[in-house]
């Protein structure tokens, strides 16, 4: 299993895409065994795709993207970028995923010039256990050894650590909470380059976001609770930030109805700077035992 230095720089490899004119790029997905391709890993690289296409003087601030069909690990993605409007102060972009020649993702992200102006938010949630003393993954697979396979086969280029009780333990060991809470970082040294810790945030961001929806009832993932799947992905940057050091996600979900769960999460550094806000809704259905 991969992790720490090595499975952050496997990432970066599937971060840095391959041109092959200047609106196409290419994209590789880990082998691992998975049967699709991890949400994030998509988002991430679409991104890329676009912010490539974009001065590097402008920084996104927002994307939008929709999940439309699941990935296949085993093939290359191809990322088409089409210029929507570069203004005097922002770059917009439509940047598409696709295999066999199908859609599998498509999203629009938008770019800015710095600039000065209004600045406030909403202080980060209190009285939260700073993550050297929360449960690493490890701890909680050791307390759980029947899921140690899941997160031997994947490579851990993402320290997470749950502040409660993960949504993957067995039914029945999971109590309802209104937030889950997680901290995160990449385990490893990432380039200084700003579009290399938007792309990073935008995969961890579709990691655990989906958690707060089961949290809200004492459920799980897996055998005898819930199976899911992205339907969409929206996110926010801030302020600036750096994706290898320490960020608290702070999720809750307002609603679920029609085998749909929404979420929406906020992330703030150790100091307390809110850099980033998500919102994903997604498929969840109920399985048996």
């Amino acid at each position: 299993m991969l992790q720490g230095q090595a499975a952050v720089d496997q990432l970066l490899d599937l971060l840095d895409l391959k041109q092959v004119d200047a609106a196409t790029f290419q994209g590789e997905s880990p082998q691992t065994g998975a049967q699709r391709v991890f949400g994030g890993q998509v988002a991430g690289q679409a991104l890329v795709a676009a912010g490539r296409t974009v001065d590097a003087s402008r920084h996104v601030h927002s994307l939008h993207g929709y999940f439309v069909r699941a990935g296949d690990p085993t093939v290359p993605i191809t990322f088409h970028v089409e210029t929507i409007r570069d203004g005097r102060s922002f770059s917009v972009r439509r940047s598409t995923a696709s295999q066999h020649g199908k859609t599998i993702f498509f999203m629009s992200a938008s770019f800015q010039l710095p600039e000065e102006g209004l600045d406030h938010h909403t202080p980060a949630p209190e009285d939260v256990p700073a993550p050297e003393d929360v449960p690493t993954i490890l701890d909680w697979a050791e307390k759980y050894p029947e899921r140690m396979a899941m997160f031997q086969s994947s490579p851990r280029s993402v320290d997470i650590r749950y502040v409660g009780v993960p949504g993957w333990v067995p039914p029945g060991d999971r109590e309802i909470e209104p937030n889950q809470r997680v901290w995160m970082r990449f385990d490893g040294r990432l380039p200084d380059d700003p579009l290399i810790h938007a792309c990073a945030l935008t995969y961890a961001s579709d990691m655990s976001l989906l958690d707060a929806v089961l949290s809200t009832h004492g459920e799980v993932w897996g055998p005898g609770g819930v199976i899911g799947a992205s339907l969409d992905h929206a996110l926010w940057f801030h302020r600036p930030f750096r994706a290898d050091e320490w960020f608290l996600y702070d999720s809750a979900s307002p609603s679920a109805s029609g085998a749909r769960g929404l979420a929406n999460g906020r992330m703030f550094t150790r100091d307390g700077r809110h850099i980033a806000s998500a919102v994903q809704e997604g498929l969840l259905r109920r399985i048996g035992g």
